[in-house]
């Protein structure tokens, strides 16, 4: 079993493709959303992980959430290895040191699978940041059509803005 963590908020075709492709490598796949409490949540988790669910709907990957160490949860569950999407240089150096503190404390394996061209510019970060400065058609090449759906309708329902800082961000910066 491998697994997938991470927020997903919102899950957009770059993380799609990590499972596509990643879900081929194991007898099941595990997409773990992760509770942070330092990032502001535009999607609760209940509704990442039925956005989620629908997307991979009849694949080997199930859909969970988690609280804690990835690698405790690793273990819990009893994967062999954390997946993990590679876009740049900067993500691989992060997930470098990442993947070798997980191996020392928990004995947990990593495995990197690169991301395709189109999505090595493509964070949920800077989603949320775009959605909420603009149109959000401008992200159907970014974002599962109904990923894209659901960001339109939070946005109306949030009046045109979306939370896409850090909580200890101040909101001018």
């Amino acid at each position: 079993m491998g697994l997938f963590p991470g927020s997903f908020d919102p899950l957009t075709n770059g993380h799609l493709d990590v499972i596509h492709r990643g879900r081929h490598l194991f007898d099941e796949l595990v997409v773990a959303i992760g509770r942070n409490p330092a990032k502001r949540e535009v999607f609760s988790v209940d509704e990442r992980i039925a956005m989620i669910g629908r997307l991979v709907a009849g694949t080997n990957v199930r859909v969970d959430a988690f609280a804690g160490l990835t690698v405790d949860y690793a273990r819990d569950i009893g994967a062999v290895a954390i997946l993990r999407g590679i876009r740049n240089v900067t993500d691989l150096n992060f997930e470098f040191q990442l993947a070798l503190t997980n191996r020392a404390i928990a004995d947990v394996e990593t495995v990197f699978i690169m991301t395709g061209e189109v999505h090595a510019f493509t964070s949920s970060t800077l989603i949320k940041q775009i959605a909420s400065a603009g149109d959000t058609s401008r992200l159907a090449k970014l974002l599962p059509p109904e990923v894209l759906e659901k960001l339109e309708e939070k946005k109306r329902a949030l009046g045109g803005k979306l939370p896409w800082r850090h909580v200890d961000q101040a909101e001018g910066t």
